[in-house]
């Protein structure tokens, strides 16, 4: 079977993470915590989780000309990504994120985006014929909105499935011009109530944050409910798939396994309510590891992790 072809158009960042009991509340300092530093960014992220789990991925991203992008290109190398279109910013150090974890694996996360701020359109376009090419585009919101609109237009004119990670989410709605190049967007439910205006607590609410997504020009919408599960929408159809119990240590990266096993599931033409318990079963595992791209599961780990555990 041909490996998904998927590029990834995103953010690179070194993550600085301290495990402790709680998340301090402003003015305190919580002592007792344990350090890691891993790479991270959410485009990176969702690259390295894609090609864990089969993919033939290409990043687009920039970082500068420090040893964290140094050890961040090494790194994605050693994972089989294509990092031709990883440009290096000798002017912006490369983005570091500061991340508080506590014992329920609930985080906290301070991002300092450095070079991701400076990626380009001009650096898509550089990658273009990679972009045309591919069985899906993955995009999230960590660098210019301008150049995400540019790389969704790009691949929604040569036919190929754009998946949109709505993360951080602006405090505007997102652009008509964006969603209707977008094959799935993919909020949390913190994120769908930002975009959307809809409070979103239970599978109700979630179906009424994805349906209004929807009429704002996404074919497909997932809202995201943590350990909860997750809601589909598209095609006139909707589903729920419960969470998997899992013992939680750091949550940092399951929105990025979610939109890297996302890719894959689509890029091998799976029905979206099966790509959806698919991605949820690859976030599931990845909440039981701690730090970002360390924690992202292989195929294999998310095959027999599908079978040995039951929705809950």
């Amino acid at each position: 079977m041909q490996r998904p072809r998927i590029v990834v158009v995103g953010s690179s960042n070194t993550d600085m993470v301290v495990k402790s009991r709680r998340i301090p509340r402003v003015g305190e300092t919580v002592v007792g915590g344990q350090f890691v530093m891993a790479a991270g960014g959410k485009g990176a992220n969702q690259a390295v989780a894609a090609a864990r789990l089969g993919a033939q991925v290409t990043l687009v991203a920039k970082v500068g000309e420090d040893i964290f992008g140094d050890q961040a290109i090494a790194g994605y190398a050693q994972e089989g990504i294509d990092t031709r279109f990883v440009f290096r910013d000798p002017h912006h150090a490369t983005g570091v994120a500061l991340i508080l974890v506590d014992e329920q694996g609930e985080n906290l996360i301070s991002v300092a985006s450095g070079a991701n701020h400076y990626l380009t359109p001009a650096d898509v376009d550089q990658a273009a014929e990679c972009i045309r090419q591919a069985d899906v585009l993955v995009l999230q919101l960590e660098t210019p909105l301008e150049t995400v609109i540019h790389a969704a237009r790009l691949a929604h004119a040569a036919g190929v499935r754009v998946i949109l990670d709505p993360a951080p989410a602006p405090a505007e709605p997102l652009p008509a011009e964006l969603l209707t190049a977008v094959t799935c967007v993919k909020p949390n439910e913190t994120e769908a109530q930002r975009l959307t205006g809809i409070e979103v607590q239970d599978e109700t609410s979630a179906r009424h944050a994805a349906e209004d997504l929807v009429r704002r020009g996404a074919a497909n919408a997932i809202v995201t409910l943590g350990a909860r599960g997750a809601v589909w929408l598209g095609g006139g159809q909707w589903g729920f798939v419960p969470g998997f119990r899992v013992d939680a240590l750091d949550s940092t990266a399951a929105g990025d396994a979610f939109s890297g096993a996302l890719a894959c599931a689509l890029a091998r033409e799976m029905p979206l309510a099966e790509a959806t318990r698919y991605a949820s079963l690859a976030a599931a595992l990845s909440v039981t590891r701690m730090g970002a791209q360390p924690s992202l599961p292989t195929a294999e780990e998310v095959e027999r992790f599908g079978r040995q555990l039951s929705p809950g």
